[in-house]
């Protein structure tokens, strides 16, 4: 496990794989308190990333009582598959699934809510227009709706020819340190042999781009409880997108919380700076408990 954050005594930690898209083995681990769990935190990681970087949820949550499951996604992490490529969008969403479909059995009256960070609020977005029913609801933390400096009509033509043509030509490099404010965090991410590095290929950013557009066009279907956290110096999306997506759900039942100042993961910003963000979502989740209940 990768993270500059040791896993707190008490919590008892499994892993494994599944076969995944086209065969791909998927990697996935989980956190379980000593009790029964009150709910299952469902997190969905981001772009370039894995799950071993949520260390910081686990240690919040796990020993309030919570239990917290995750998968490295195709091409991710410990996962099988080209890094940073897929052949479409689904590729990431279908896993899910799967993954669901396991901690569901583990966990069979536990109510579960997904949390969803930068491409992994996408992808949980997506994910959502066809499975809400299963969740109790959902935390989308700075959901990958919108990039600052958007490419023109133009540019997005040009990839999408490139992702035919050229699929896994790389066309945009990552930028991972400006994702946080604390340095130590970044630091740690630029050594970790498990977080990528390179460009984005040309058919990952048109798949990015197709699901936005899809996830912006189709957002009144989403009708479950929602909690949107921003961090108000985000400079690796564009909190505007998270306005948008916040604005056009559907659900009658939803928060939108910015914290001025904070960067893009405001899950790794040091503390007392993200255990606000974490006392909100968990005021947030006990609220949405007793309403399951």
């Amino acid at each position: 496990m990768t993270s500059i954050e040791a896993l707190k005594e008490g919590i008892n930690h499994q892993q494994g794989f599944f076969d995944g898209i086209r065969g791909a083995k998927t990697y996935h681990q989980c956190w379980l308190p000593k009790e029964e769990p009150k709910a299952v935190l469902f997190v969905v990681h981001g772009l370039a990333e894995h799950s071993g970087r949520y260390l910081h949820i686990v240690n919040y949550f796990v020993p309030l009582g919570y239990a917290v499951y995750t998968l490295d996604h195709f091409g991710h992490g410990r996962s099988e598959g080209t890094r940073n490529f897929v052949e479409q969008f689904e590729d990431y969403t279908g896993p899910l699934k799967t993954f669901f479909d396991t901690v569901r059995e583990s966990q069979p009256n536990i109510p579960i809510f997904l949390v969803g960070h930068s491409m992994g609020g996408l992808i949980g977005a997506r994910y959502l227009m066809d499975h809400q029913s299963d969740f109790a609801g959902a935390i989308l933390s700075g959901p990958a709706i919108r990039i600052p400096n958007h490419p023109s009509e133009f540019l997005i033509a040009i990839i999408n020819i490139v992702s035919i043509l050229l699929p896994k030509f790389g066309v945009r490099q990552l930028e991972s340190d400006v994702d946080c404010s604390d340095p130590s965090v970044t630091a740690a991410r630029a050594v970790d042999p498990l977080s990528y590095q390179g460009k984005v290929t040309a058919r990952l950013g048109a798949e990015i781009n197709r699901a936005s557009l899809y996830v912006q066009e189709k957002a009144q279907q989403i009708t479950l409880p929602l909690l949107f956290v921003q961090g108000g110096a985000d400079a690796t999306v564009d909190p505007a997108g998270t306005q948008l997506l916040y604005d056009t759900v559907g659900s009658n039942d939803k928060t939108f919380k910015v914290y001025e100042g904070y960067y893009h993961e405001v899950f790794n910003e040091p503390e007392p700076r993200r255990n606000l963000v974490f006392n909100d979502i968990q005021v947030w989740l006990e609220a949405h408990i007793q309403l399951k209940s």
